[in-house]
């Protein structure tokens, strides 16, 4: 009987689509690449052993779109498809697709992801199964009114959530009855951007709640296993920044409460691959079923870590047919801490930042992994996820991974543009992260008192020197060598269009406060605004940022909709 030599497809980028090429190679598996064109020259292409162009700059028109993703991997000759995390890794269209496509789909059955990534449906099966639970709607809401009736039924603070959603994106916190519908019509907008989807659901939020999760792996033929557990408690905008494994300072009852409810949610749902179920625990000591997310996790090196176990060549091993390579959850061995290296400026409330890197200093020594895409020179677009790379951390206790980490963190350099490294190299020295440990998912927002330098943006570096210069034939990605003349030529004429941020021209300018687009103006032209007034909407990397009138005045000269803007550019003026 003849080998089947198998191919394997990576429906993603940046340091996920890295990882699994990774996993590839060591199970000495053929990996393709997939890229946006500004993408080109990224790391995932270089490392692939073959790259297949998108021939488009948005997300809409590449790495969602599922037309373009099987028709590369029919043509590639793939036989088996890893969607990494976000984009379509749960979409159950997607999985569907891939199947009728007669390729091997290295992920849970369309079914689970449609059954599990329902928010609302997921709810009742873990009501069903027993898992503890907060109370919720058990039915997509049809307008703000009956987030209202909720709330008022219920009480503040409620989290109005997209149904088919995840990662944070389309969930809001409502803290006052009065800003119910405006949350509402938020958490809509946002869903659908995210997921094209605008289905959201409402239930209770536990207040200053820590984040914790289970990570779950289950074979074709029937075992499941919980491999182990974390805290992704520091987050910002509902996103995780620092996550941890094992969860540290939890009970043996709570322990237990998450590893038994994990495996009978994902039993019932006759789950197969990586998936983690999330929970919450309130300051009081009640836990509470969040949600499940049928994808390998971002956080997923943390229990790599600890567990020995890797969990990328576990799921194309479940793909494949083949048993679990554990039967029962591992002893965790030492402590991992995943720092994510975001584009982002934390002294801007972490608003996202784009641009290239012009230099990069990365730590290394005993304990110290890292996950990334990026290298000097990279550009990171504003069109996709502002995580450009992962420290992890791991020592024989916490804290000596803690040690390590002020280390490693010292050590590391980007230059170019912001980063959360800042924040980062704050939070290694906080007693409330390092010894007393009482931070919360909105411990940032609400007990960090930091002051950090505001990133000075730079445009992007026109006068870097290549020696060679991909070029794409017939959608496939080589690479030739150019003399520097017409590379130089090359690469200025493609940013020549890159926007400069402009200075303050005076104290009238209302600035961008971040990298995007003006989605949304709820003011006019020469209407009169109070200072601190919520007048608009930015939108970038799939999430949105208020904009508000820096003074009182009448406003005018207000930025077209839907146009690239960088932060720190003028976008209307307030005249007093």
């Amino acid at each position: 009987m003849k080998t089947v030599q198998h191919k394997v497809l990576i429906a993603n980028r940046g340091e996920i689509a890295v990882r699994i090429i990774q996993a590839c190679k060591d199970l000495s598996i053929a990996s393709i690449a997939i890229y946006a064109d500004e993408d080109l020259q990224s790391m995932h292409t270089q490392l692939a052993d073959e790259a297949w162009a998108l021939n488009g700059l948005t997300a809409k028109e590449t790495y969602l779109n599922i037309e373009k993703i099987i028709q590369i991997a029919q043509k590639s000759g793939a036989t088996m498809l890893h969607p990494g995390y976000g984009f379509l890794s749960e979409r159950a269209e997607f999985a569907q697709a891939v199947l009728d496509a007669g390729l091997i789909w290295i992920g849970p059955s369309p079914q689970s992801i449609q059954q599990l990534g329902d928010k609302i449906e997921a709810r009742k099966l873990a009501e069903k199964v027993g898992a503890p639970l907060v109370k919720g709607t058990s039915e997509p809401l049809k307008n703000a009114k009956e987030a209202y009736a909720f709330a008022i039924e219920h009480g503040l603070p409620i989290a109005i959530k997209a149904a088919f959603g995840g990662g944070g994106r389309g969930l809001k916190v409502v803290w006052k009855i009065d800003e119910v519908e405006q949350m509402y019509e938020s958490a809509v907008r946002e869903a659908t951007s995210a997921f094209g989807r605008g289905e959201c659901f409402v239930e209770q939020y536990l207040d200053r709640p820590r984040h914790l999760e289970a990570q779950v792996i289950a074979d074709q033929h029937g075992q499941v296993v919980v491999v182990g557990t974390r805290d992704c408690s520091l987050q910002r905008r509902n996103q995780k920044l620092v996550e941890e494994a094992p969860a540290p300072f939890i009970s043996d009852v709570i322990e237990q409460q998450m590893v038994e409810s994990a495996k009978n949610i994902c039993r019932e749902a006759k789950y197969v691959g990586a998936g983690t179920v999330e929970y919450l625990l309130s300051r009081d000591g009640k836990l509470s079923f969040l949600e499940v997310n049928t994808r390998l996790q971002v956080e997923h090196p943390v229990t790599e870590q600890t567990s020995g176990i890797d969990l990328v060549v576990e799921q194309i091993s479940i793909a494949l047919g083949h048993p679990l390579s554990i039967h029962s959850t591992p002893k965790p061995q030492g402590h991992a801490i995943e720092f994510r290296i975001n584009a982002e400026d934390p002294a801007r409330g972490f608003i996202p930042a784009f641009g290239q890197i012009t230099q990069l200093t990365l730590p290394s020594g005993i304990g110290v992994r890292l996950d990334t895409g990026i290298e000097s020179q990279s550009i990171i677009s504003s069109h996709f996820d502002s995580l450009m790379a992962k420290l992890i951390v791991t020592g024989p206790t916490r804290a000596i991974a803690i040690q390590r980490a002020k280390r490693a963190l010292a050590h590391f350099r980007i230059e170019g543009l912001a980063s959360v490294l800042p924040f980062h190299r704050t939070i290694i020295e906080h007693p409330d992260f390092c010894e007393d440990f009482v931070v919360h998912t909105r411990w940032i927002e609400q007990d960090l008192d930091a002051n950090f330098e505001p990133f000075t943006r730079s445009k992007y570096d026109q006068t870097r020197k290549l020696q060679r210069w991909p070029i794409e034939i017939d959608g496939k990605l080589h690479e030739v060598g150019l003399p520097e003349e017409l590379l130089r030529f090359t690469t200025n004429s493609n940013l020549s269009d890159t926007i400069e941020a402009e200075a303050i021209v005076n104290e009238n300018d209302l600035m961008a406060p971040m990298n995007g687009v003006v989605s949304k103006w709820t003011v006019s032209e020469n209407q009169h605004v109070e200072e601190g007034e919520s007048i608009g909407i930015m939108e970038a990397m799939k999430m949105e940022v208020p904009i508000y009138a820096h003074k009182t005045g009448k406003i005018s000269r207000l930025a077209e909709l839907g146009k690239n803007i960088s932060a720190d550019t003028k976008i209307a003026e307030i005249q007093s």
